[in-house]
């Protein structure tokens, strides 16, 4: 039988790379996003690519109603759902905390915080239903070390990394594992968003070294994700070689 996953954010970035990983080995996938042509251009190379089932679901995890709209839907439709892939997040503004924009904090915890949990409030449930499946939180290495200018952001992926531990003391006695995996830099989409769409800037970040590419994060959780039943990888970190934290890169 065909395992079935939820990957949210899944438009760019890692969740894309994470959605043709899990296709490519047998995976129904459904999609969540904003960015609804994105979607419907993935969905459309999955399956001519792989010839799998996908679910396309084109709505705001920033809203509870939207959220619980869509992925009842899609309940209705899959019977089991082995995993779960909470990527949807970002990083909103790059300025010292007085100088800060109260509308980047709002989008990052609503997207961040509430997002996940809002999705993962009802996946969960029907996970308890099921007796089986896993959950795993993209975290960020920004929830073991905060930053100069990161405040908001790193307290969102703080609050990831409490809501992973406290979601899998919580499932655990339901057969269910609960994971995260927290990256380093990766080139993704990332920087250019949370520098308000300057490309040279977000180009500056990544310069003299070479960050990770989102499809290294794909393998990881992939790996995580099929190991036997009775291990759980239950937070693994993940960093390009030239990384040795969040504060300190060497770049040539």
């Amino acid at each position: 039988m065909s395992k079935n996953i939820i990957i949210t954010g899944a438009s760019s970035g890692i969740g894309k790379a994470s959605a043709i990983k899990f296709a490519s080995m047998g995976y129904n996938v459904a999609i969540t996003g904003r960015r609804k042509e994105n979607l419907e251009e993935l969905s459309e190379y999955i399956e001519n690519e792989f010839e799998i089932e996908v679910k396309t679901l084109n709505f705001d995890i920033r809203s509870n109603k939207e959220t619980e709209i869509n992925i009842s839907s899609l309940l209705n439709e899959w019977q089991n759902i082995d995993l779960l892939l909470n990527n949807a997040g970002l990083a909103a503004g790059f300025d010292e905390f007085p100088k800060s924009d109260v509308n980047d904090w709002e989008q990052m915890i609503d997207t961040n915080i509430k997002g996940l949990l809002y999705i993962s409030k009802i996946v969960s449930e029907k996970m308890v239903s099921q007796n089986f499946g896993h959950i795993i939180n993209v975290g960020s290495i920004a929830g073991y070390n905060v930053y100069p200018k990161g405040h908001v952001y790193c307290a969102s992926k703080y609050a990831v990394r409490a809501l992973t531990e406290g979601m899998r003391e919580d499932l655990i006695q339901h057969n269910i594992k609960v994971s995260s995996i927290n990256p380093g830099m990766v080139e993704t989409e990332f920087s250019l968003v949370r520098l308000k769409g300057s490309e040279s800037a977000a180009k500056n970040v990544y310069q003299g070294l070479e960050p990770l590419k989102p499809e290294d994060v794909a393998e990881t959780i992939y790996f995580m994700s099929s190991q036997p039943d009775h291990v759980n990888l239950a937070d693994v970190t993940i960093l390009p070689k030239a990384q040795a934290n969040a504060h300190y890169t060497y770049r040539k």
